[in-house]
C-alpha cells in the first residue's frame, strides 16, 4: 500500500519522517496479522491507527514499540531500526496502554520516582504531574484513583523519559464523556511540546477531532490513509447519505453541559 497525500500540516513539517514502515509483514501460522504495510509518520503529527478488532493494528504498533518481531519489512523510529535495535527505539518513545498495572500502594509521585529510575533519568515530578493535571493526588495510591486519573496517571509515566513519540493505546476507552473531552485536551497539549502522538481508538470522533491523519486498517493490510477531512469528502464525492440525519450537538454534549465542562471526579 502507497501512501497517500499528507496533510497540509504534515506537509509543512520540516526534516526526515519520524516513523518509516515499508513492506511490514508478520505471520501467526497461516493467519497474515500483518500483511505489506507501508506508511510514514511525520515529526509533530497525531496519527492514527483505526480498524476492527483483528485488523493488524495492535501487532503494527507492537513491532514499532520493539516488542514483536516482523517477519519481513522495514521499520524506523527516529531514524533507529527497530529489528537491529529495539533496545535503543524504547530510550526514545514513550508507551501507554489500554490496561496497564501498578503497584497499588505506591502514590503517585513514588511511582513516577520510580519508572525515572528505571529508565535512568532525573525526573520533574512535580511538572509531569502538573501536565497531566494529578498535583493534588500526588500522594494518593494507584488504587485510589478514578478511572480517567488512572489513565492520566499511565500517560504521566509514558512521559518520564521526554519521548519523542507517544503511543497512545485506546486512551479513553470506559471513560465518562467529561473524562473523555479533558483527555482530548491533554493529548492536544502534548502534541503542542512537539512530541509526536501515534494513536490507536475505537472511536471516530475521537479520531477525527484529534488526528492529522489516520490509516484505517482491515485484515492485515492499511486500505486507506489521509486526513479525516479528505476521507470524508472521498465517501460524500461517491454520493454516500447519511441515514441518521446528522444534527448540531450530540447527547454527549448534553451530558457535558448539564454536568459542568470542568473536569469533577469523586
Amino acid at each position: 500500500m502507497t501512501e497517500t497525500s499528507l496533510s497540509n500540516a504534515a506537509r509543512g513539517m520540516a526534516g526526515e519522517p519520524i516513523i518509516s514502515v515499508e513492506g511490514l509483514t508478520k505471520r501467526y501460522g497461516d493467519l497474515t496479522a500483518v500483511d505489506d504495510v507501508s506508511f510514514t509518520v511525520q515529526r509533530g503529527e497525531v496519527f492514527g491507527m483505526l480498524g476492527p478488532n483483528g485488523a493488524g493494528k495492535t501487532t503494527t504498533i507492537e513491532i514499532l514499540e520493539g516488542m514483536r518481531d516482523a517477519d519481513s519489512g522495514k521499520a524506523f523510529v527516529g531514524g533507529i531500526d527497530v529489528q537491529r535495535d529495539p533496545k535503543k527505539v524504547k530510550s526514545i518513545i514513550g508507551v501507554q496502554l489500554q490496561s496497564s498495572a501498578f503497584f497499588d500502594y505506591l502514590s503517585v509521585s513514588e511511582t513516577i520516582k520510580l519508572y525515572g529510575e528505571l529508565y535512568g533519568e532525573k525526573v520533574d515530578v512535580d511538572a509531569i504531574l502538573e501536565q497531566v493535571e494529578l498535583t493534588d493526588r500526588s500522594k494518593a495510591y494507584f488504587k485510589q484513583l478514578s478511572g480517567g486519573q488512572k489513565q492520566r496517571m499511565s500517560i504521566a509515566v509514558a512521559l518520564v523519559n521526554r519521548p519523542q513519540v507517544l503511543f497512545l493505546d485506546e486512551p479513553t476507552t470506559a471513560l465518562d464523556p467529561q473524562a473523555r473531552r479533558h483527555m482530548w485536551e491533554l493529548i492536544q497539549r502534548i502534541q503542542s511540546t512537539g512530541t509526536t502522538i501515534m494513536l490507536t481508538t475505537h472511536y471516530m470522533e475521537e479520531a477525527e477531532e484529534l488526528c492529522d491523519r489516520v490509516a484505517i486498517m482491515d485484515r492485515g493490510r492499511i486500505v486507506q490513509m489521509d486526513t479525516p477531512d479528505a476521507l470524508i469528502e472521498d465517501l460524500l464525492a461517491t454520493g454516500f447519505k447519511a441515514v441518521r440525519e446528522v444534527k448540531p450537538a450530540t447527547l454527549e454534549d448534553v451530558f457535558i453541559n448539564l454536568t459542568g465542562r470542568s473536569l469533577r471526579e469523586d
